[in-house]
């Protein structure tokens, strides 16, 4: 056999459909779309209709819940700190804040704060203030002899 023998099986492939080309294509005039209406108008598609049959989106149940006050804090754990303190990108001997984090690389964006949890150990003495802590986080910060502060209890205060 030869490159040139090689052919599809019959019925395998089958021509494009030439749409609005003449009365003797089959498909000229309306090209299959009917007379009038929505449908036959080019760039309108009903979206999720499905010809008086419930659509797929009402059919399937709904789930859960969506609290749209819910706040997204960017979560750093003690370990990860302590690396970075490490690999000398955040320096240990000035007060680290939210800014210092973003621009060593820690976190990509604030959202609405700053977390710490206490995952890993933290050996540096550091003073740090964010938005949040874990209660673990603070007495893990504060064995190591450093200093954190929650600065949402201050922002609280101003607000009341």
């Amino acid at each position: 056999m030869k490159l040139n023998q090689l052919s599809d099986n019959p019925g395998a492939t089958k021509k494009r459909k030439r749409i609005g080309r003449g009365p003797g294509s089959g498909t000229g005039k309306m090209g299959g779309r009917g007379i009038k209406g929505q449908k036959s108008r080019s760039g309108v598609s009903i979206g999720g209709y499905e010809g008086g049959q419930m659509p797929l989106y009402q059919r399937l149940p709904k789930r859960g819940f969506n609290n749209i006050n819910a706040k997204t804090h960017a979560v750093v754990n003690l370990g990860l700190l302590q690396k970075f303190i490490d690999e000398k990108k955040i320096d240990a001997g000035k007060p680290i804040t939210e800014e210092v984090l973003v621009e060593s690389g820690l976190v990509r964006r604030v959202k609405d704060g700053v977390r710490i949890l206490n995952k890993g150990e933290i050996t540096s003495k550091i003073d740090l203030t964010v938005t949040g802590a874990s209660r673990t986080a603070v007495a893990a910060v504060e064995a190591a002899g450093g200093k954190l502060t929650v600065a949402q209890a201050a922002k609280a205060d101003a607000d009341a």
